[in-house]
């Protein structure tokens, strides 16, 4: 049976909390990586954090979205943090995606497709006239164009980009029960079918490593 693999979404900005998090999630039974975002990168002690973390899967995501000359820019600001993974919007455009992933180095670059958190209809509101599954199609298209690493979609879409993408797929929106939290496509772990499942709160909310006792088991 393949490994399973969860990176552990960090999501506060509480240096204190993410230690706890980290001492308590260590498994044999499922690799573990630590998913930093915009709220802990952007904290007082975040950055500092971060760089001192050592033999630790590090995914920062910071979902970039802006000129080609700035993405290049921050990507290369990051690259003394040691890390593994960094997110990017597909949506920035094919040059920004080729120009950060020729200066990523070692890093592996993401490729954020359309946030779990919206739908067909949230998509019509910003002036989208594709459906969500016709948007990621598109979009996962763009990303195998500018050869990046991994790709980040609802667990509704794995199956569809899977035939374009084949490398790895990484899932948010993933829920323990029947508790989404505030996503729209959201869908149980033991039905996803990804490389990586994407989990906060369902683990880091309350008692954690019981919480992760009952996720391995949940998925076995």
């Amino acid at each position: 049976m393949k490994r399973l693999k969860i990176f552990i979404a960090c999501d506060t900005s509480s240096k204190t909390k993410v230690k706890k998090i980290i001492s308590q999630t260590q498994s044999s039974k499922i690799k573990i990586g630590y998913k930093f975002g915009l709220e802990f990168m952007n904290s007082k002690n975040g950055r500092k954090f971060v760089s001192k973390l050592k033999n630790k899967t590090i995914f920062v995501d910071l979902k970039l979205n802006d000129t080609v000359n700035t993405m290049v820019s921050t990507v290369k600001t990051l690259k003394d943090l040691k890390i593994n993974y960094l997110t990017v919007h597909i949506s920035s455009g094919l040059a920004a995606l080729k120009a950060v992933k020729k200066v990523s180095g070692s890093i592996k670059i993401i490729g954020v497709t359309t946030l779990t958190s919206l739908d067909s209809q949230d998509l019509k509101l910003i002036g989208y006239n594709k459906s969500v599954k016709k948007l990621v199609i598109h979009q996962t298209k763009l990303a195998k164009k500018a050869a990046l690493d991994a790709l980040v979609c609802s667990p509704y879409e794995v199956a569809a980009v899977r035939k374009i993408f084949k490398k790895e797929i990484i899932t948010p929106g993933v829920q323990l029960g029947k508790r989404n939290y505030d996503q729209k496509r959201s869908m149980e772990a033991k039905q996803v079918k990804s490389d990586w499942l994407v989990i906060g709160r369902a683990i880091t909310k309350g008692n954690i490593k019981k919480n992760l006792q009952n996720l391995t088991k949940e998925l076995r």
